[in-house]
């Protein structure tokens, strides 16, 4: 194949996977925007009302939910005072202490037991919602009496139940749920900016 020809396949396949993506933007902004409205309040509230937000996940999830940490604890779109968040996802002493004496289930969940107070907020990143790790991380939350919030695809797994509320994205491409996790995310932490600048 000529460099012509591979730069037209490669042409051809970001357009398609742009539409994808914009189509799979489309559908979910027509669909969820009562879940994001009611992620948004929780997310304000925690914030104006001092409370720490803590951010869990797997695989690509985990990096969200460093890139969301950081987002509040350093500045998203305007520069204000820092709002407590933490990624569970970042301390590898931690992680593999825990997953050597008690299991990788339990990584996330040992964390919120220790960390996390009643006016805090767990956010929960899985595509699945089946993952043992952030559902052993909700029941933990639920028993502390902090208010928990899961991102998911699909029908929203196991999560979908164990969660106070949960956005759902209608598709069933992982890659596709955490791009739009994150902008939803994003569309979040700039509201609360604007809102709650203090």
């Amino acid at each position: 194949m000529t460099n012509d020809g591979r730069q037209g396949t490669v042409t051809a396949r970001l357009t398609e996977g742009l539409h994808e993506l914009a189509a799979t933007a489309t559908r979910t902004a027509e669909t969820i925007g009562d879940q994001v409205e009611r992620a948004y309040r929780m997310v304000r509230e925690t914030v104006e009302g001092g409370g720490t937000l803590f951010f869990c996940g797997n695989g690509g999830s985990a990096a969200d939910a460093q890139h969301m940490a950081t987002e509040y604890v350093v500045r998203y779109m305007k520069n204000r005072k820092a709002y407590p968040a933490v990624a569970l996802t970042t301390d590898t002493s931690l992680l593999t202490a825990t997953g050597n004496d008690f299991g990788f289930d339990f990584i996330f969940s040992r964390q919120v037991e220790a960390l996390a107070n009643h006016g805090d907020l767990l956010i929960i990143h899985s595509t699945s919602g089946n993952s043992p790790n952030v559902l052993h991380a909700a029941r933990a939350a639920r028993e502390k009496g902090v208010r928990t919030l899961g991102f998911a695809a699909r029908d929203g797994g196991a999560l979908a139940k164990e969660v106070d509320h949960i956005v759902i994205i209608p598709t069933d491409r992982t890659d596709r749920a955490q791009e739009l996790h994150l902008c939803i995310e994003h569309l979040i932490c700039e509201i609360v900016e604007r809102e709650v600048l203090k």
